[in-house]
């Protein structure tokens, strides 16, 4: 078993990959999150950098810094066969720190720092779908130095560059529990295998960890912004699309007991020495957005946001060892372009005492017939609230809550190639066993993973700013 098991092992081991469906981030500012994380057409001082630099031109004070920092709390259930699965997730926590100062009157400069996609997600070692996905954690950082230039009082252009970075870490099954037990009780028929070799059941036999940091990028983040008139402004802004490359990752297995790393381990020596490359998308992102101060108190803004998924077409990972080149991977994932939708409003209570209200809706680019669960892409709809509070004038306290309520997906599938069913049928056929036989065991090249998936999210958020 274990020489035949080999390339079975080397193929599934990249099947899932360190990709994760919708890992964007829309929650990088405590005080926007508040207004359903809103901002392409407001003056927001240092956080118009990420929103639209073209804000920051309209900046009155000599310097304005602010951070906040956000946990992401998910819980994922996917049922499979009636049974449901839940995700044991951590806290996530993306952050954005901004810092800006004053050049000229109509000319302002500033640095910022914020984590735009990232996705974390926990389904267990041993659920019915870990050949896809176990866990994974996907983090990519940007720095962000920006200019922005008030052209006239009314027109304010902007533009920063991106300089990115990020790591990813992936743990899935490298083959089945199911097919490992067909082919235990095979083996054992043609003798190969002793009589009292238990099963596996549920426990999934072997798995494999995928680390890797991926090199840095540069990509750019420009915005304009007019005001109609005093009370109404429009804005637009466009992130473009970087790369992000793993040149050279490591993969490491490990075993789920000493059975399988008896029958599993020479075979995965393979593994262990292997590195990978492997590239992905972070998609360009076309903002427009309007505000509106119907009175002096109260601003209102709208921003629509499409995000160019299209480009994740597929996921390619291939293995840099000469002899591992037969087991590269073309995964299709095939998302389409997506739409998110904020709408949000801010009234001063008092001086120093400003509520928020705010609602999101945000599509899902996953295509269901490519449905992986490494994050489960469906569209959400997700109410905010929020407030700050200012101790003296130059300081603001931020607080703010988002529900994240998911649509639900229902018969979502993955096609998953499955290396140790192919070989069996092949090792069976040589041993002059009846294809009609063969078939009665229940081998198959591929497998099919069906699920109904639900997802909700509480995602609190602190922020702090200083002017002067």
């Amino acid at each position: 078993m274990k020489k035949f098991i080999v390339a079975a092992l080397a193929v599934a081991s990249v099947c899932g990959t360190a990709k994760a469906e919708g890992y964007q981030i829309n929650s990088l500012s405590a005080k926007q999150i508040g207004m359903g994380h809103t901002g392409i057409a407001l003056k927001l001082g240092a956080e118009s950098m990420f929103f639209n630099p073209a804000g920051m031109a309209y900046m009155d004070k000599t310097l304005d810094l602010s951070g906040s920092v956000t946990g992401i709390m998910p819980t994922c259930t996917a049922t499979v066969d009636g049974v449901d699965y839940t995700t044991d997730n951590g806290v996530s926590t993306p952050i954005g720190v901004h810092a800006a100062f004053s050049i000229y009157d109509n000319l302002k400069g500033g640095i910022s720092f914020y984590t735009p996609y990232g996705s974390s997600i926990n389904w267990t070692d041993n659920w019915p779908g870990a050949v896809l996905n176990q866990n994974v954690n996907l983090k990519v950082f940007t720095i962000q130095p920006t200019l922005a230039w008030a052209i006239t009082p009314k027109f304010s252009i902007g533009a920063g560059a991106m300089i990115s970075w990020g790591t990813v870490d992936l743990n899935k099954g490298l083959v089945t529990s199911e097919t490992t037990d067909k082919a235990i009780a095979a083996l054992k028929t043609l003798g190969q295998l002793p009589e009292e070799t238990p099963a596996f059941g549920s426990t999934t036999p072997a798995s494999v960890n995928l680390n890797g940091k991926a090199d840095m990028v540069v990509g750019f983040n420009v915005g304009a912004m007019y005001n109609i008139t005093e009370n109404l402004t429009v804005g637009a802004s466009y992130r473009s699309q970087m790369k992000m490359k793993v040149k050279a990752g490591d993969a490491h297995v490990r075993y789920a007991n000493a059975l399988a790393q008896g029958i599993l381990g020479e075979s995965l020596d393979l593994i262990n020495e292997a590195n990978f490359k492997a590239e992905m998308p972070c998609p360009w992102v076309m903002g427009l957005g309007v505000s509106y101060k119907p009175v002096d108190r109260l601003t209102l803004a709208f921003d629509a946001r499409l995000t160019g998924w299209h480009a994740y077409k597929r996921l390619d990972i291939e293995f840099l060892a000469e002899q591992l080149t037969p087991y590269n991977q073309n995964i299709a994932k095939k998302y389409k372009n997506s739409w998110c939708y904020s709408l949000g409003g801010q009234y001063a209570v008092t001086d120093r005492f400003d509520a928020r209200l705010g609602l999101m809706v945000d599509t899902s680019p996953v295509n269901d017939k490519y449905y992986n669960p490494e994050t489960p892409g469906m569209t959400k709809i997700e109410p905010t609230v929020g407030l700050s509070f200012r101790p003296i004038p130059s300081l603001s306290i931020d607080l703010a809550f988002m529900y994240v309520a998911g649509l639900g997906v229902d018969n979502a599938s993955c096609e998953y190639t499955d290396l140790l069913g192919s070989t069996m049928i092949n090792k069976l056929t040589n041993a002059g066993v009846p294809s009609s036989v063969i078939e009665g065991m229940g081998f198959r090249p591929t497998g099919t993973f069906t699920a109904d998936y639900k997802l909700h999210a509480f995602i609190p958020s602190i922020g702090i700013s200083y002017s002067f």
